[in-house]
């Protein structure tokens, strides 16, 4: 048995697990009770229903019947994984929407997120390694810009550029419904920038404070190369702290596609949110609203596995 699997216990994650349950009961019931507040009906548009007919849709999907019965409901189909049907999309549930437009924010996510720690990650070394030398400052003032300009403003910047007038990649939309280098090359660097910034920053102060440590003088004391105590010494303390960004980032990249995805016209679960929120399709709003709850509990427990793997000292 590996040798990492020993620090980390079965209880633990099971504990874990369970607290998540009534995290998600409170993400539901505030998401809930914020969406039937907002002013506005799911059936409501610019020609008004006549009253019967309203009476007779809002009785069809049980929002004729006082708010605490429709919140039990709501949450006993919940239970057993039913997230109920789209209020605006027609002859679909939300989690064949969700089904639909997952794959490809998860799609853009994670390419996103790998190139941002690839980038960011050798950045970071490089620059904690050159301390103050002008490489230092030339990366970290590139760190600085990228975190101060949202993504909504580089995306169409970018679209326009490489999109239009230089055209190298799509400025919007897939590729006959396909995902390509073309189509998804721009949404994924622009949606990566802001982490490869932060990434770079945590990278370089993690990576000075590792080579001032105690054993990596030792090491060089003995004569062990510079290239060896960098790859097998200080690199392995210098990366923990990314894991502590790895879910909420993680999560944040799927979660922050939602302005990208409306940016660049890509049919992900961002759209649907952002489509959902403005036509008060209160079902599909809810359905995501809990899919990316799940997915920072479970990106968190993930992070707290991977301290296990890489730090010998950290047991659970």
């Amino acid at each position: 048995m590996p040798r990492f699997l020993s620090r980390i216990s079965l209880p633990f994650i099971l504990k874990r697990l369970l607290i998540a349950i009534p995290t998600l009961f409170v993400v539901i019931t505030v998401a809930f009770f914020m969406m039937r507040a907002a002013p506005g009906s799911p059936f409501s548009n610019d020609r008004r229903l006549e009253p019967a007919v309203e009476a007779q849709i809002l009785a069809v999907y049980g929002h004729d019947r006082p708010l605490h019965e429709q919140y039990l409901t709501y949450l006993g189909d919940v239970v057993q994984g039913d997230f109920g049907p789209s209020l605006r999309n027609k002859d679909k549930t939300v989690s064949e929407l969700i089904g639909e437009g997952f794959p490809v924010s998860a799609t853009i996510g994670g390419l996103a997120m790998f190139f941002a720690f690839v980038v960011g990650g050798g950045l970071g070394i490089i620059s904690g390694l050159k301390q103050n030398s002008a490489v230092d400052y030339g990366l970290m003032g590139v760190a600085t810009l990228g975190i101060s300009i949202p993504s909504y403003v580089v995306g169409p910047v970018a679209a326009l550029v490489f999109g239009v007038w230089i055209p190298i990649f799509a400025p919007g939309g897939l590729d006959l419904g396909r995902m390509t280098p073309y189509t998804i090359t721009l949404p994924v660097i622009t949606l990566s920038l802001y982490y490869i910034a932060g990434i770079s920053r945590i990278m370089r102060g993690s990576m000075i404070e590792a080579m001032r440590s105690n054993h990596i003088r030792t090491a060089r004391s003995k004569g062990v190369p510079e290239r060896e105590i960098i790859l097998k010494h200080a690199l392995p303390i210098a990366v923990l702290p990314l894991v502590s960004y790895i879910g909420p980032a993680s999560v944040g990249v799927v979660t922050g596609s939602l302005v990208i995805e409306r940016v660049f016209s890509l049919p992900g679960i961002g759209s649907f949110f952002i489509d959902g929120a403005l036509n008060r399709d209160y079902t599909l709003v809810m359905g995501v609203v809990i899919l990316f709850a799940t997915l920072i509990l479970l990106m968190n427990l993930v992070a707290d596995v991977l301290y296990a793997i890489l730090d010998p000292r950290v047991k659970y």
